[in-house]
């Protein structure tokens, strides 16, 4: 078995790092209700799950996250090179990092919609994710353990060796991944953040998805929408607000 350095570790636990820190971040936009696409109230009475469940299930997502990672890196350690957090040339590093963008969406489309599409695999599996009907910040990884294992962290090690990204690169684009799918969760609008600015899918797409209405549509996570549009499963929103204050994201009448 190969030993875990430094290096190792922080592939291990960055991401994870990244899920509190940023999230937290979001707890204390408490306060700014004008950019809120569900009212802190609707987050208390809407949702099926208490944030107490919702950490320790998180919790438990991550410690399996982790462990599958400590294989990932044991396969990939087994060559004699050492195992650096060393990178190689920019256009190489950048190109390998889109390669990883685009399977991850790919693998995340599929599986995601094959979970609502399938009656069995969303009532006993991903309709843990649903019981969040007013998404917050740290309930973006609130999963059963196995969607977690087979829509997260298998999308992840797929675009980890299609891709070739080097152990540094990936330590950035998997805490990119995890502050991308914290953001499509954290249920705020924020016109500065260029998150919601730059991509297609971002809070208000993905809380179409959320709503009763939207289940059949907007399957894309975390970066692109094209498959959506694609295979005929995006449905245009619009956000507007609240005669009581905040946001709130609407399907276009087709």
């Amino acid at each position: 078995m190969k030993m875990i350095g430094s290096d190792e570790l922080v592939v291990m636990f960055a991401p994870i790092a990244a899920y509190w820190m940023y999230s937290g971040i979001y707890e204390w936009f408490g306060c700014m209700d004008k950019y809120r696409l569900h009212s802190q109230k609707e987050e208390d009475t809407k949702n099926l799950v208490t944030k107490r469940d919702v950490i320790i299930g998180v919790l438990f997502q991550q410690a399996i996250q982790a462990s599958l990672t400590f294989l990932v890196i044991q396969i990939n350690g087994n060559s004699n090179h050492t195992y650096k957090l060393l990178e190689p040339a920019f256009l190489v590093c950048s190109t390998r990092f889109l390669v990883a963008m685009f399977v991850f969406d790919t693998w995340q489309y599929f599986v995601h919609r094959s979970m609502h599409s399938n009656h069995y695999l969303y009532r006993h599996v991903h309709s843990w994710h649903h019981r969040v009907v007013a998404p917050y910040a740290f309930a973006a990884q609130y999963n059963h353990p196995i969607d977690g294992i087979v829509t997260e962290t298998l999308s992840g090690a797929v675009a980890f060796f299609i891709s070739g990204m080097s152990p540094g690169t990936s330590v950035i684009f998997f805490i990119f991944a995890t502050i991308k799918g914290i953001d499509d969760h954290c249920g705020f609008m924020l016109p500065w953040n260029p998150f919601h600015v730059i991509f297609d899918n971002n809070t208000a797409y993905h809380d179409i998805h959320h709503q009763v209405k939207g289940h059949k549509y907007n399957f894309s996570q975390p970066f692109f929408v094209h498959w959506d549009k694609l295979l005929g499963t995006y449905a245009p929103f619009t956000v507007e607000k609240r005669d009581d204050g905040g946001l709130q994201a609407r399907i276009e009448k087709k």
